[in-house]
């Protein structure tokens, strides 16, 4: 028997990228899904940005359906993260699934914040 040391890491081949299927920005997939969210999201940013310039005596109520929709492409945000948490965790991948549990509770926070504002300027208009 011949001893032969072992191989490092530097010795052995490398394994070739296994290409991943469909369109990446970066580890982002783009999904149908994901394109509306983010229309969604940067259409009612710049809605309501025009809303707070623009000088209008329809502007609370059109300030409340901005921040609704933004509100709820939050909650798109928050449950996307939620299902992909799942998965990282399902999978054991810890680190991943933490950091997409703060992105989550982020996005949850900031579309409860969205509602809110929707609910007090719709309390202002009606009254």
């Amino acid at each position: 028997m011949i001893d032969r040391p072992t191989p490092t890491a530097i010795d052995r081949p490398s394994r070739p990228a296994t290409p991943v299927a469909g369109r990446h920005i970066g580890p982002v997939p783009v999904t149908p899904v994901s394109v509306i969210v983010a229309l969604a999201m940067v259409g009612s940013i710049v809605f309501i940005l025009y809303v707070v310039l623009a000088i209008d005596e329809q502007q609370i109520p059109l300030l409340a359906s901005g921040f609704a929709v933004l509100g709820a492409s939050f909650v798109a945000v928050a449950v996307g993260s939620l299902l992909g948490m799942w998965r990282a965790a399902s999978r054991a991948r810890a680190g991943r699934a933490l950091g997409l549990a703060i992105a989550g509770g982020v996005a949850a926070l900031a579309a409860i914040g969205c509602f809110t504002v929707t609910a007090l300027a719709a309390m202002v208009w009606t009254t």
